[in-house]
Formats: structure tokens, sequence, C-alpha cells
């Protein structure tokens, strides 16, 4: 009330200053003034009205105070009176400002973490954890390969002089040259907490805390344009408000002062290609959605503006042909610190974030897969349960699907009193849904959809799906997303292996359950499909079988795997030259075999295969654990090669591996330590510890190491010096152009000297 009080003050000073005769001029025009859809004011009424306090009442008996002011600064432009005009217009602008930051507080303060049986009502101040951010030049061919969790693109992005870290405050913050970026594009994978952080910004904005610099920051959810077709900048600018009277034109004015957030761009799957003729200059033209977006994009309207967009790297080919001289962060995830503080956020009590983070530390995958927010809000969701039960937190399982499986069963249970054949018929009913998403690239499925399906029970659909109010209009129903896009892939996946009862099969079932066709759609030209073949070898392993029989009543058809293995043999098969040696050059290949996590199927799948050759990957900690594991199993291996890939460094002062002793000076007896335990002791983990260690499990028959520009430094000359010493059957080792340094090659030749050492080639 204390704005509308200011504004309808500020036009009784404005008519107090008139002159009689222009105040009766404003009268007379006033009583010619006609509002659509609101009583207009009585003659005898405006007759009476002698006085401009008297008017201001009058007027404000009759039309809203958003009318009131409309109305107004129309009749005094055209009475010529533009000073008052602008007046009140400025006076206008101000109470749009006051409202339009009451309604960023509610909308952006506080949100519903994914459902309503986990989930509650909770402040961003108190959940919001500061995430690793590295700003940085992009390829403009870069992010076309996107790992789950964190991009090989950006894996290093501590390291190189190109590379900046940055945080959600200093997105905007002039860069070493001083220059101020007007597009930054922050990239992440589906989880990494790109909407969070447009939370965060949008809060601090509007406490006073961040962004000064802008009077209007305006948020986007390009999920709801999904369905807009035409669109003008200023219709955009409407849809953030709260409230239909929006001052466009004095906002407007001052573009340097905007700043538009969209977030999701990929959600919009627009090619961006529109010809540079058909943009638009003026914010008041309606356009496609998309032109007027490329018009943004490419500055020809609101050049002054600045721009946040939040993407998955999928959409940076497209946008990089749209964005000139824009900078590009990408989220990388926790680091190490601030996983241990996301977990005492979440558990708001330090007993239980204590008791499960060292659970989750002493779990060397589970502990590096919380690098991605999604999985420590996963992971803390399921030990949270799990204490409340107290139960024993060794029981939970490690890889993304077991934790995912593990997630979807906590949900089942929470609807316990339920009919279980209800609850297998919706699940088969969501997979289905999913997997058509997925195909189609579809995130937002409109309410018809959902009740067609079966879906719309109240009682378990906000279990998997979040509800939003159609941008088209209260008539035209809710559309509904998965809470995350991983879980909507999860769900893809594991519609191609649940078993149907006859009755639970109808005739619109359109997509067909076969897994040979989504396997060879990923090798030929889906690569988005990643994520979806992933937990479709988790969700075959035997161990989820059985625990999604146990626990969810449903069942899972082992037959997909032998379809699983021939794929795997004949998908390198096709790639090696019948001459030569068959070899293994797909990354995922390994974190396929990873997630299923069978030593028998990894033998089985690997058998045949003798050689690793992977060529400029920037190899993450996950990535190095996935290749780890199946060189642990596979006897036939004889040569490794990485060119031009590098290995993501654990992070400074972290714990070593519990398996390594470090006992003081000396090893039992006085001996000298262990090479590689030296280096570890005296300094940190080399980075290729992984993969070293891999390499000398018994079994494996390596001959030939290859690391070609690799980067190598000299922290990983002790790892190779360990192996040279216990691997007798290495004959062959290439290191290309490392900085390995004196100490370096001091380390080398002390492992050349040792007895087990039957090296013939150093390169």
């Amino acid at each position: 009330m204390a704005g509308e009080e200011r504004a309808l003050a500020g036009l009784l000073r404005a008519l107090q200053g008139l002159a009689p005769k222009d105040f009766q001029e404003f009268k007379r025009k006033l009583s010619e003034v006609h509002v659509e859809g609101e009583w207009n004011i009585p003659r005898d009424s405006l007759a009476k009205a002698a006085h401009p306090c008297a008017l201001v009442s009058c007027m404000r008996e009759n039309y809203s105070e958003g009318t009131v002011m409309d109305i107004a600064i129309g009749l005094f432009e055209e009475m010529n009176q533009r000073d008052l005009a602008e007046k009140l217009l400025e006076e206008k602008v101000k109470e749009y400002q006051r409202k339009y930051r009451e309604h960023v507080v509610r909308e952006f303060l506080r949100y519903k973490e994914v459902n309503s049986c986990l989930g509650e009502n909770l402040s961003v101040r108190s959940r919001y954890t500061d995430l690793t951010i590295a700003r940085k030049s992009w390829s403009k061919r870069g992010g076309e390969h996107e790992a789950v969790g964190t991009s090989h693109e950006c894996a290093d992005a501590s390291n190189g002089p190109a590379t900046v870290t940055v945080t959600a405050q200093t997105l905007f913050k002039p860069n070493e040259d001083g220059q101020t970026p007007q597009v930054v594009v922050l990239v992440g994978a589906p989880g990494m907490g790109k909407t969070m952080t447009v939370r965060k910004v949008m809060v601090e904005w509007v406490e006073g805390t961040l962004y000064a610099q802008f009077d209007y920051v305006f948020c986007i959810d390009c999920k709801d344009l999904a369905f807009t077709k035409e669109a003008s900048v200023a219709d955009l600018i409407s849809k953030c408000c709260p409230h239909k009277r929006t001052p466009a034109g004095k906002i407007l004015d001052d573009q340097k002062k905007i700043l538009f957030i969209f977030d999701g761009f990929e959600a919009l799957g627009f090619s961006l290609v529109q010809p540079k003729d058909e943009l638009s200059s003026d914010p008041r033209e309606v356009k496609p959605l998309e032109t007027t977006l490329m018009s943004l994009l490419k500055k020809t309207v609101l050049p002054e503006s600045s721009l946040l967009i939040t993407t998955r790297a999928t959409a940076l080919q497209s946008l990089g042909r749209c964005l000139e001289g824009e900078y590009y962060a990408e989220i990388l995830g926790f680091s190490a610190a601030m996983r241990e503080e996301y977990f005492h956020r979440y558990f708001e009590d330090d007993n239980k974030a204590d008791v499960a983070f060292r659970f989750v530390r002493g779990n060397e995958i589970l502990y590096n897969l919380c690098i991605i927010p999604v999985m420590s809000w996963t992971v803390c969701t399921i030990l949270e349960q799990e204490l409340y039960k107290k139960k024993n937190l060794v029981e939970c399982s490690k890889a993304t699907t077991r934790m995912s499986v593990f997630y979807l069963s906590r949900l089942m249970q929470c609807r316990g009193r339920d009919n279980p054949q209800d609850l297998q018929w919706f699940l088969h009913k969501l997979c289905s849904l999913a997997a058509d998403g997925v195909w189609k690239h579809k995130v937002l499925f409109e309410e018809k959809e959902i009740k067609a399906r079966g879906l719309d029970q109240p009682d378990l659909l906000p279990l998997f799906l979040n509800e939003k109010i159609s941008k088209k209009g209260v008539g035209h129903g809710n559309v509904y997303s998965f809470t995350h896009l991983h879980l909507q892939e999860f769900f893809a996946a594991m519609f191609y292996v649940l078993e149907d009862d006859e009755e639970m099969v109808g005739d619109s079932e359109a997509l067909t359950k076969d897994v040979n066709m989504l396997l060879k759609s990923y090798s030929e030209s889906r690569k988005d499909l990643n994520l979806t073949v992933r937990f479709l070898f988790g969700l075959v392993s035997q161990k989820s079988i059985e625990y999604v029989d146990e626990t969810i009543g449903c069942r899972i058809s082992p037959r997909a795997r032998e379809d699983m293995l021939r794929w795997f043999q004949e998908r390198h098969r096709g790639i090696s030259h019948p001459s030569q040696a068959l070899k293994v050059t797909e990354l995922d290949t390994f974190h396929f075999l990873f997630e299923m996590n069978e030593k028998s199927f990894v033998q089985s799948a690997l058998g045949h295969f003798t050689d690793i050759d992977l060529q400029d990957i920037k190899l993450t900690l996950y990535d190095q654990m996935a290749l780890s594991f199946c060189i642990r199993q596979w006897g036939g291996l004889s040569c490794v090669t990485l060119q031009g890939c590098s290995f993501l460094q654990q992070d400074l002062g972290e714990d070593l591996d519990a398996a390594v002793p470090h006992s003081g000076a000396s090893g039992a007896g006085g001996r000298p330590r262990p090479l590689a335990e030296r280096w570890r002791q005296e300094e940190q983990q080399a980075p290729i510890h992984p993969l070293c260690r891999a390499l000398q499990h018994r079994g494996t028959n390596l001959q030939a190491l290859r690391l070609r520009w690799c980067g190598l430094s000299e922290s990983c000359c002790a790892e190779l010096a360990a192996l040279l010493a216990q691997h007798p059957s290495l004959a062959r080792l290439e290191l290309g152009d490392g900085a390995l340094g004196d100490g370096g090659v001091r380390l080398l030749c002390e492992g050349l000297q040792q007895p087990g050492c039957r090296l013939r080639v150093l390169r």
C-alpha cells in the first residue's frame, strides 16, 4: 500500500501544480477517457471533484492504481505537460521496481526440493553451496562431447593460461584486460547447479549484494518458452513481471542497466540460423521467438544490454555461431571442501552430516561422484533415509545406476500403502513417457499426454514429475517435466529392460522395446543417448536385477545382456582395421562396463581386444576409475595408447589412498619405501596414479605403454618408475613431450635399475 500511496501522492502534487485552466482541461480530457474492462468515471462524480484531492480520490474509486497512473501520464502528454508526465512515469517505474523485487523474492528465495515426499520448501541462502566455475575462451566447436557430471573440455580448468576460476558473484567482473563481458555463457552438464546458481544470482541481486550495476535482472526459464511461437523482447520482459502494466518503454531506455538471464537454453532446441536481414532492432516488434532471441544474441536489439545464458554443452555449437566476444564459464562442480559443506547444509545437524560424509569420503567412487551437485543431493537424500531408519550405511550402492535404483526404491516405498501392482503399472507407463521424450528431445509434457498414458494420479505423479502452469493460460492445462533430466534418462533406460505383464501392455504402446535399435542409434548419430545407454548397462547387472525385484517388485529382463555384449564386440571390430590388433577407441566403452560392474561380463566383452587407443580426451577421475576397473579384468591387454590426453589431478590437500601405507621414513624392516609411496608421502598423489595402479594388477600382460603429448610432469615419474619395477612384461614406454624435469628423469632411472624392470624401448 505504501508504494500505491506514494504514486497517488505524486499525482496529487502534479495536479496541485497545474494552473486552474489546465486543471479544468485535465478534467475535460478525463471525462472522454474510456478504459476497456473497467468502470468509467460518472460525469456527476467528475463534476463534483472541484479540487485536486477530490479528483484523485474520484479516479482511485473508479480505476485501479495502475490504470490511474497510465491515464494521468497519457493526459499530461496530450496537454504537452511533459515534465509532469515524466515525473509520474518515474514514480510508476519506482513502484514497478519495488513490486518486481518483491516478486523476485517470492519466486526465487524459496524453492521446493524435488518432490513432495522427500522435499520441502527450502531457502536458497541455507542450501546454496559455492561451486567451482572456470571462465575461459571456448572453442566454437567446444562442447560437442559432453561427459556426465563434468565436461571433458573443461575438466582441467585449473590449468592453463586461458582459464580463470570465478564465482557466481564475479561472472560480470572485468577480465585481466579490463574488459567487462556483456555476454556470459554458463555451461554445465545436467545436475551441475546451473539453475541453483541462477536462483542465487536473483536473490543476491534483489538484496543489493550482487550485480548492483543492473536496475533490472529478468530471468527467463527456457522450458517455459517451449510453446511460445511469437514474441517481442518486451513480451519476454512481461513474462517475468508480477503484474500486467509493465513500463517497458522506461525500462528499455537504459539498456546498460538490463541483464537478461536465459536458463536452460538447450530446452529451446533451436538451430539459430536465421538470416541477418530478418533480425529485429525494435524491442516491441513481435517476431517468431527464434528470431527475437537471435536478435538479442546478435545484439541487433538492445545492443548495450547484458546476457547470462545457462546451457548444456550440447547447445554450444549453435550458440557459438551467434555470439561474438562472449565469455564462457563452466560449472565444474563441488570442490573437496564444498562437498563437505554441502553435506552440513543438507543435514543441518553436524553429527548426521559427519557420519554421512565419512561414509562417502571412504568410498572413492561415491565421493568423486559427489563433485556433481545433483549426485550430492541424491546421496544425501538416500543417506538421510538410511540414518532415519538406523540402517548400516555400508549397504548403499556405488555406481550411478545403483544409486538411482536405490533412490527409486525409496520413492516407491513412500507409497507403501498403495497396491503394489498399481505402483508397477504406473512405473511402466512413466518409463514409456521418459523414453518417448528422450527419443524426441522432449523434456516438457502436456497434461493431455499425462492423461492419455494414465499417469494423472495425484498421489504418485508429484514424486516423479514437476508441474507447471502452462504459459498458454489456465485453460490449456499444466505442463510436466521430470524432476531432473538424468532421472528421465534413467527411466528411459528402464523402459527397455522392464518385463511387461500382459495387462500392462496397451495398444497405444507406440515405442518398441528394441535394445538393438537404441544401441545402433547411439553408435551412429545419437550421442545424446549416452547416459540412457549407461543406465541400461547398470540396470541389467545381476545385482540390479535382484535389487529391483526385491525392493520395487518389478522384473528386469536379462535377455538384453546378449545383445549388448554382441554390440560391444561388433562396434569396435568395425573401427579397427582387419590386419591390425583389435582396439578399444571409445571412452564410453569403459563407462558402460564400469556401470555394470561385473567382472565376467567385462572379460567377455573385452576378451577379443588387445589394445586401448584414446586420443585428445581430458580424463576426469571418474573416467580413470572406469578405465582402471576394466584394465584390472582385462587379461589380454597388451598395449595402451593415450595420445593428447590429460589427467584431472586430485585436489591438493585431499587424503591419499587409504590402501597406501604412510608410516614414516622407511617401510617395514627399515627398507626404503616404494618410489610411488615416497612421492605421495612427500607431495601429493600423481594424476596418473589410478591408471598406473590398475596396470600393476596381477594378470595384466601389458607390453607397451604410450603416453604421447599427455603433458606429464615430474610428479608422474614415481608412478611410472613403480610400474617399471613391478611389471616385467612391459617392454616399451613412450612419453612424448612431457615436462618431466631433472627430478622426474632421476626417478625413472631408479625404476629402470630395479630387478623387475625388463624395458627395452624408452622414448
